[in-house]
């Protein structure tokens, strides 16, 4: 502000003079003045994009002619606005004009207008000043940050590669490109890391995401699930094998790598594309696939700044990506694994009735066996693997595939757990291959609890390693969790298992469930779900697979977190008409009666035809035992007496840790 007429300043109307001369001829502002009808009056041509104007055309003519010469977007609504100033006085900042550049009509650039009006002293409205301010790059680099923004929250929601793909596709169109795709190497479908040689021409990519801004959706691109592969010298195949992104700003049938006769470059011409960019996805290591993006409407080609968005945007989504393939793995695991999770053969049916239920939660590895065993017997197995990789799956498989194999030798469930300990005790890379990312050297643990049933006796030997009690249910309803000694997890401490044998009468039904059902809280014995909420009330007619469903349904509203996987079985026990036994002396002569009464016993049940070569096997077997045996029983028999109570018996043995590395034949 200077005082009026300038007092006390000789030079006040030289420096006026001087003001106006810079503003309208040095300034980097572009300045036009305006009349109080609208009309350009006066302008700044040096500010830039400015220097084209054509001043003798355009002054004197109206603002909305102005406006149109340019190009500019919503011209009446500029109009209105600088008439509103005129009128009201009230000034206007920071209002974006999308304008064409004169010198590359292909260019828009923004700029922001303040409009204020213009009067003397006096209050007489002499018309309007609009100063304007190129900001083309600032509003590039905000709608780049804003782009970028929306990317973290909109791209990858779900563990679905066609869905993330599809999400970063509908990101970048339009505001980056006219059309993009997103393609995968097939194996990733697969939920595979495909190694680095696949990345060559003769990969092969799977189209996963497609969005184009034209309504025709065959515009210039192959549909989604169509599979292609680049041959050496595209732009596809040096992205995939240099692993670097590939701009191209002009392109035009005269591109030396482009051939007419090959459908995609065909399509591409066709389309009428200008400008691309092709960069690689890749996270952790891992090569999923291409993303490319083209232009063939917006006439502005490509620029480094928009290749570094694309880089930026397409890392993120490459995350998201990875993190599908793995789930998708790990969830094919996981059917793999439920679908051997089957029904007992009939073999087994003949020691217990059985009814199973298995809910995978996405965390852990719960799981069950039911093996038969010799002289009509059952094992009854429930374990959980630890980890949520791939690796504890491996573990999982492993250890169920050992156990099956122990229980063909006979062995009593505490010296099978204390095998099952020996091979978890080993790390996972001598034991099983690890897939790529995951951890090498960690050893697996497991919890198990196994019970072996036998009809003819009704007795039950249980051990664990580290895993819940079973819940045994009486006929008359009443539950209890039987009190089985828990020793330490497979591949933990040292392997110290207890043997508990219990009498199960016929018809009561024992429950094993993993860690998921029947963790402990406070102390043994008390599961995370009481069991008067378990439905497990039971009568001579009632459905095991009726309990089970209770039992779902019980559980649905505490949402595990863990895999759940329980297995109830009803046992039955043989009459003493179905089975026979002897006891014989130790003596070489007994060989031809223990022929004798096998087949004599064959014909009372009227299985003569099965004599002879039970005769064979019954002679082998007391052979060996008169010449091996030293006649002392290996353990107490069982009581045969009717009504006899086990409950309680308790038989303990303890070994000193087995040696590492053991191996066993």
């Amino acid at each position: 502000m200077s005082s009026p007429h300038h007092q006390g300043n000789p030079h006040g109307y030289r420096l006026d003079d001087a003001v106006l001369a810079a503003l309208f001829s040095q300034s980097p502002v572009g300045l036009h003045v305006l009349d109080t009808q609208l009309r350009l009056v006066r302008v700044n041509p040096s500010a830039r994009l400015m220097r084209d104007f054509p001043v003798d055309q355009m002054v004197g003519r109206p603002l909305l002619d102005v406006l149109n010469a340019f190009d500019i977007a919503r011209p009446e609504f500029i109009e209105r606005t600088a008439r509103k100033v005129l009128e009201t006085g009230d000034p206007v900042r920071d209002l974006h004009l999308h304008l064409r550049n004169r010198r590359d009509p292909a260019a828009e650039a923004v700029a922001s207008a303040a409009c204020f009006r213009l009067q003397d002293p006096d209050g007489t409205v002499l018309g309007l000043a609009v100063a304007i301010t190129d900001i083309t790059a600032r509003a590039r680099a905000d709608a780049r940050l804003r782009l970028l923004n929306r990317a973290a929250t909109n791209v990858g929601t779900t563990l679905d590669i066609f869905r993330t793909a599809e999400e970063l596709c509908d990101l970048a169109v339009p505001e980056l490109a006219d059309s993009m795709t997103v393609d995968v190497i097939d194996s990733v479908l697969r939920g595979e890391a495909p190694a680095p040689l696949a990345a060559t021409d003769t990969a092969l990519l799977r189209r996963v995401g497609l969005r184009s801004a034209a309504d025709d959706p065959q515009q210039g691109l192959a549909m989604v699930g169509e599979v292609d592969t680049h041959p050496f010298g595209t732009p596809y195949q040096r992205a995939l094998s240099d692993l670097a992104p590939v701009l191209i700003r002009n392109l035009d049938e005269d591109t030396d790598w482009l051939d007419p006769a090959r459908k995609l470059d065909a399509r591409l011409l066709a389309a009428g594309v200008h400008s691309m960019m092709v960069t690689p996805m890749r996270a952790r290591g891992v090569v999923l696939g291409l993303a490319c993006v083209y232009r063939w409407r917006n006439p502005t080609p490509f620029d480094r700044d928009d290749l570094a968005l694309l880089e930026l945007l397409t890392s993120r989504a490459a995350l998201s990506l990875d993190n599908a393939r793995v789930y998708s793995r790990e969830r094919s695991v996981a059917r793999i694994l439920r679908r051997e999770l089957r029904q007992p053969e009939a073999a087994v049916r003949s020691a217990v009735e059985t009814a199973h239920a298995y809910g995978p939660a996405g965390a852990e590895g719960g799981w069950f066996d039911i093996l038969p065993l010799s002289g009509a017997r059952v094992a009854l197995v429930v374990g959980d693997t630890s980890g949520r990789q791939i690796s504890a799956a491996a573990a999982m498989g492993q250890l169920r595939a050992a156990i099956a194999a122990l229980s063909d030798l006979g062995l009593s469930p505490d010296e099978i757990l204390a095998r099952l300990h020996d091979l978890a005790s080993r790390p996972l890379r001598e034991t099983e291959a690890v897939p790529p990312g995951d951890t090498l050297d960690h050893v697996w643990s497991a919890t198990c609890l196994y019970a072996a049933y036998d009809p003819v006796t009704g007795n039950c030997t249980i051990s664990s390693a580290g895993h819940p009690p079973p819940v045994l249910v009486h006929a008359s309803g009443e539950a209890e969790c039987l009190d089985v000694p828990t020793g330490p997890p497979l591949g933990q401490g040292i392997a110290r298992y207890t043997v508990v044998e219990r009498r199960l009468p016929e018809g009561s039904i024992l429950l094993l469930s993993n860690t998921a059902l029947l963790s402990t809280d406070q102390a043994p014995g008390h599961p995370r779900v009481p069991l008067d909420r378990l439905g497990l009330t039971t009568t001579t007619h009632a459905s095991l697979q009726d309990m089970c469903d209770a039992i779902v349904d019980t559980l649905a509203p505490e949402q595990p977190s863990q895999d759940t996987a329980f297995l109830l079985a009803r046992t039955r026990t043989f009459d003493a008409g179905r089975t026979a036994s002897w006891r014989l002396p130790n003596a070489p002569e007994v060989v031809s009666r223990a022929r004798k009464l096998a087949s004599t016993q064959l014909a009372d049940w009227g299985m003569s035809g099965l004599a002879d070569g039970t005769a064979l096997i019954v002679s082998e077997l007391v052979t060996n035992a008169v010449r091996y045996a030293d006649g002392r029983p290996h353990r107490a028999p069982p009581d045969p007496r009717p009504g006899a109570d086990l409950r309680g018996h308790r038989r303990q043995q303890h070994r000193p840790p087995p040696a590492p590395r053991r191996r066993h034949r």
